[in-house]
């Protein structure tokens, strides 16, 4: 079993966040990124919406730092912890903007890079943006299909049916020369989406017996990422998140995607420990 951070701080979910967050910055994020990077956790993550429509801020929260701006810091203050998106949406992003910025947090990370893609739903944001919301499967399906043409490609070439180009540069090129992708979504369709293009799934907003159920029915990608709610509380309850990780584990999830209940910044540091100490070393 992998198990990775969705990080605090930088991300205000209502559902799951912990009061403390709401003052934290920048000093709080980097000592969570050096901590887990310390304790041995696969990765950490990082949401991608730019600017919130009031109307979703209760179910959304309203506080997403930018991805390629904080994992590039994080990136700089450590040496092991992976670096996900998680998730970018594509439709908010020409595949080329995609494969420049994380290809070259790739280069500058020596290839830490998970990339976490998905089609988005929140219509209003698209909206806002002038960005075409009908249609956001086809045209993020292609999306996925000129990333993996272009990633790694320092002249990448690639003609579909809504994306297209060629005699172009794309310099630095990154580490890996195959980036790791997690499909997000909440539905079969992400589920195929994920085997149809050789990547792993991380669904959000569903119970792990549906996952379970979904895996079944239409098959199951090598990597399956999961995130337990509510959060963990490895410290006051060891059994209890004992056996949260069993149980997902045997709903199929191959990577654990954390939040802890915590009270401050301190407590939420001893909550990584000891989970750490509780499942031992993350593969």
């Amino acid at each position: 079993m992998r198990y990775g951070i969705v990080t605090p701080v930088i991300l205000l979910n209502p559902r799951v966040v912990n009061p403390w967050e709401h003052e934290a910055g920048i000093d709080e994020l980097e000592t969570v990124a050096r901590a887990v990077d310390r304790l041995g956790y696969h990765h950490l993550t990082a949401s991608n919406h730019i600017a919130i429509p009031h109307a979703a801020g209760e179910r959304r929260g309203r506080r997403y730092w930018d991805p390629a701006v904080t994992l590039g810091y994080v990136a700089a203050i450590t040496e092991r912890v992976r670096l996900a998106t998680f998730c970018l949406v594509l439709g908010y992003h020409h595949p080329l903007e995609i494969v420049k910025r994380y290809g070259t947090l790739d280069r500058a990370s020596r290839g830490r890079v998970i990339l976490g893609l998905g089609v988005g739903s929140l219509e209003e944001e698209f909206e806002m943006l002038g960005r075409p919301f009908d249609g956001r499967g086809e045209r993020g399906d292609d999306a996925i299909r000129a990333i993996q043409a272009a990633w790694g490609a320092r002249e990448p070439r690639y003609h579909g049916p809504h994306w297209s180009f060629e005699d172009v540069t794309v310099d630095p090129t990154p580490v890996q020369d195959k980036v790791p992708i997690w499909i997000g979504g909440r539905t079969a369709r992400s589920l195929r989406r994920a085997l149809e293009f050789g990547a792993g799934w991380a669904p959000f907003g569903l119970e792990p017996e549906a996952v379970r159920d979904l895996l079944a029915r239409h098959g199951r990608p090598d990597d399956v990422g999961l995130a337990p709610e509510p959060p963990l509380d490895p410290t006051g309850d060891p059994d209890g998140a004992r056996r949260v990780i069993d149980h997902h584990l045997d709903c199929g999830a191959t990577i654990l995607n954390l939040r802890f209940r915590s009270d401050s910044l301190d407590h939420w540091l001893d909550q990584a420990e000891a989970f750490a100490a509780l499942a031992g070393p993350s593969d």
